[in-house]
């Protein structure tokens, strides 16, 4: 039988093998897989799943604490509980071969993902300004206020493009995809656009007036980086039995940072119609039509 030992241990040996990254801690191996989102805890002394859970880096999809010896009930009731899977000498055999089986082959557009390193140009020099869709009476019509002052606003967006490779629910690698980031530069508000749906123009014929940009372009980077990341999240559902009854934990996992480049910023204007009254104002995206919340505008 396979046992733990302490490091440099068979089973971290084999771990290392088989693409994980090994980190001593104190009382603790901790093997880390990063394409698929695998993570080992091995235990060199005897601690609860709650005191081994923060070892595991916080975009691990499956967890695994491997100990010396049965931990015992109540250990195996708490890591039900945080979707941890626990493993001892008795299961450690039939474990290793998912453990040690190697990740999905990555994506067929694998090749694609270095390309944005290079610049990706959203908008040459000249137009810079997103073409309306919704015109005033549509405005009218959705917004559901009669009797209000409606102007049109071009709204600064730093907007780039990203590539991202989303996780797996199953741990696997994801598939590697394109979209554009836009940070709203006077609200700080980020939101996810697909290619294709806006287009961009010299200027609009429709009365407006331009907001001036509140933010910083340095400081859009963080807050495109968030919005990815918050975006691209899947949802994992960790089963397990225990004494007849069946315990789910369900996590977001969101894609690593590694996981995501981000290009370069543009600055680009949005329209939206604001209609105001004595009661308040509602403001309208003018090329989706989407309502916006109050704080956003």
């Amino acid at each position: 039988m396979t046992r733990v030992g302490s490091p440099p241990s068979v089973l971290g040996r084999l771990l290392a093998a088989a693409g994980y990254r090994l980190e001593s801690r104190t009382g603790a191996v901790v093997a880390v897989r990063q394409r698929d989102h695998r993570a080992v805890v091995i235990a060199l002394a005897a601690r609860s799943p709650s005191e081994v859970e923060p070892l595991f880096p916080p975009d691990a999809v499956h967890r695994t604490i491997v100990y010396d010896d049965d931990p015992g009930a109540e250990a195996r009731a708490d890591a039900g509980e945080r979707g941890i899977e626990i493993v001892d000498p008795s299961t450690l055999g039939p474990s290793l071969g998912e453990l040690l089986l190697p990740p999905p082959a990555e994506s067929p557009s694998e090749a694609d993902w270095a390309e944005l390193a290079g610049p990706a140009v959203i908008a040459p020099d000249g137009p810079r300004t997103v073409r309306p869709r919704i015109g005033r009476a549509e405005a009218e019509s959705l917004a559901g206020i009669d009797g209000t002052r409606y102007t049109l606003r071009l709204v600064p967006y730093f907007v780039a493009p990203y590539r991202v490779r989303s996780p797996s629910p199953h741990g696997g690698a994801g598939p590697i995809l394109r979209r554009l980031v836009a940070v709203n530069a006077t609200t700080r508000r980020g939101e996810v656009w697909k290619d294709g749906e806006r287009e961009i123009v010299a200027g609009v014929d429709e009365p407006h007036q331009r907001l001036e940009p509140q933010l910083p372009e340095p400081l859009a980077r963080p807050i495109a980086l968030e919005t990815i990341r918050r975006h691209h999240a899947v949802r994992v559902d960790h089963t397990e039995q225990h004494g007849g009854a069946l315990v789910i934990e369900t996590r977001r996992v969101a894609p690593a940072a590694d996981d995501v480049r981000l290009g370069p910023f543009s600055l680009l204007y949005v329209p939206h119609w604001y209609a105001e009254a004595s009661g308040g104002r509602v403001v309208l995206d003018a090329v989706t039509g989407r309502r916006v919340d109050g704080d956003d505008a």
